[in-house]
């Protein structure tokens, strides 16, 4: 017989309305042919034509002058290559110019789905049982491209959830790039990548001590003409380039409410999506409090996971998870160290779970088993949905199991606090099945979380409903240990 749990009344679904404006860019041919267009207009036409766009537009963005501007200032190679001086366009004719270079996405269109949750940084003037929350999903959008997106949440005394109504708005964030590499560093982080000695040595022996960017892909692309026959090779020299790009900050003004931010992919290795974040609230370190994700980044071949960082949810910073344990999907770090190490739960195989130790937060071997599939719910494959939970019974894993019919079920593991290795009990029945009203939706069947937390003596589960919307369950947690322990 299955624990009893309790289901929230409350949905968040995807809304149509949340749209971002990106810039848009279909060739350099084409683009001039525009630029030329516009600069061929009497102001009175200019006049006529941008004055309504920014009437409408300025409704559905904060500063949609300010993102034409932005997007103007893209293409000044162009200018340059036509032999305008851009600093002499008026400021009608340059909006005009960016306007043709923006597309608005939809970011929720499609999906809002696979929450986590953490404790928000602001846990002010609430009232004693209450908890501020942050929730992260994953919303996709045209083309099936996946951003993190964010809500603020509220849990009561009584466990209710309250979700804070989204903003206007969405913005994206100033994007910061390292502007030069150190050689020994970068190609130590570059073991992961499967390339030959050789090849590594010819492209390290090609650049100086310290390198930017363009003159890396210089020399990746003079190889590339050189190997073009080896098919693998050259994807693998690309793969340099992705890691390269893979290093990035992201800012967002302070005068954005969260719900307002998106991380949108923003390098080659993320540009067909970014996937489940897994946010936890870390203590492991002497600096204070930090939040990390674990996500997935794609390129539409190939599956990179990387770390974002951040402690106020403004300022984000992002780099890639390297090693043999840091591959395929499902990567979830535990909250705090463990014996003086990092540790991280996996799924490399695409069936089990694993866990691994590191001194460096970015670098994972020697990955270890620790689960395989047991009961026939779980059969196909077994994988966590979020970081462990400490409790002073043991680490409380929240995992997910795949069955018959590819459904998707919610199960819990009890680990060890001093040797996670150690598997304390595991439930027999998962937690969480879809019923008739969760089966339905962008993937049938489909019951997914990247993250819960215990508060008020209970554990509280966002989890995504059939990969379309999220909605919330909860359960006491001592009878839930009790059940694990039980056998």
């Amino acid at each position: 017989m299955r624990l009893s749990i309790e289901r929230q009344a409350i949905k968040v679904a995807p809304d149509l309305k949340r749209v971002v404006a990106r810039f848009f860019f279909n060739g350099d041919a084409r683009a001039k042919g525009i630029i030329l267009k516009v600069l061929e207009m009497t102001d009175a036409e200019v006049d006529i034509t941008i004055t309504p766009i920014l009437r409408d537009f300025s409704k559905r963005h904060r500063n949609i002058t300010r993102i034409f501007e932005r997007h103007a200032e893209k293409l000044k190679n162009l200018f340059i290559a036509l032999k305008i001086d851009y600093a002499a366009i008026d400021m009608k004719r340059r909006l005009l110019i960016g306007s043709f270079f923006t597309n608005e996405f939809s970011i929720e269109s499609a999906a809002f789905f696979n929450p986590s949750i953490v404790e928000d940084v602001d846990q002010s003037g609430l009232e004693e049982g209450e908890k501020r929350i942050v929730l992260s999903f994953r919303a996709v959008g045209e083309g099936h491209i996946s951003s993190i997106v964010f809500r603020r949440g509220l849990i009561d005394k009584y466990n209710d959830i309250s979700i804070v109504p989204a903003g206007n708005y969405v913005d994206e964030p100033d994007i910061i790039r390292d502007a030069e590499y150190h050689k020994n560093v970068f190609f130590q982080n570059a073991s992961s990548i499967k390339l030959p000695d050789s090849v590594i040595r010819e492209v390290s022996n090609s650049l100086p001590d310290t390198f930017e960017y363009v003159g890396l892909k210089r020399v990746i692309r003079e190889m590339q003409q050189r190997y073009q026959v080896d098919h693998l090779l050259k994807r693998n020299l690309e793969r340099l380039l992705w890691l390269a790009d893979s290093y990035y900050e992201i800012n967002f003004s302070l005068d954005t409410d969260i719900s307002d931010r998106v991380i949108f992919p923003y390098s080659d290795a993320e540009s067909r999506g970014i996937e489940d974040a897994r946010f936890v609230k870390y203590t492991g370190d002497t600096s204070g409090v930090t939040y990390y994700a674990t996500y997935t980044a794609f390129d539409g071949v190939t599956i990179q996971p990387k770390l974002l960082q951040t402690r106020d949810f403004y300022n984000f910073k992002i780099m890639p998870l390297y090693g043999e344990g840091a591959q395929n999907k499902n990567l979830a770090l535990f909250p705090r160290k463990i014996n003086g190490k990092y540790a991280m739960m996996s799924r490399i195989d695409g069936i089990n779970n694993y866990i691994m130790y590191s001194d460096k937060i970015n670098i994972w071997e020697n990955p270890e088993i620790l689960q395989t599939p047991k009961y026939p719910w779980e059969f196909v494959q077994i994988g966590n949905c979020g970081s462990p939970i400490e409790t002073p019974e043991g680490w409380l894993v929240i995992t997910h199991g795949v069955g018959p019919m590819r459904t998707y079920c919610l199960g819990v593991t009890l680990l060890d606090l001093e040797d996670p290795t150690k598997e304390i009990g595991r439930l027999k029945e998962p937690l969480l099945v879809p019923n008739k009203d969760e089966r339905e939706g962008y993937v049938p069947n489909v019951l997914y979380s990247c993250g819960a937390l215990i508060h008020n003596d209970e554990l509280v589960i966002p989890y995504g409903l059939s990969d379309y919307a999220s909605t919330f369950a909860t359960v006491n947690l001592q009878k839930l240990l009790e059940r694990i322990k039980a056998g």
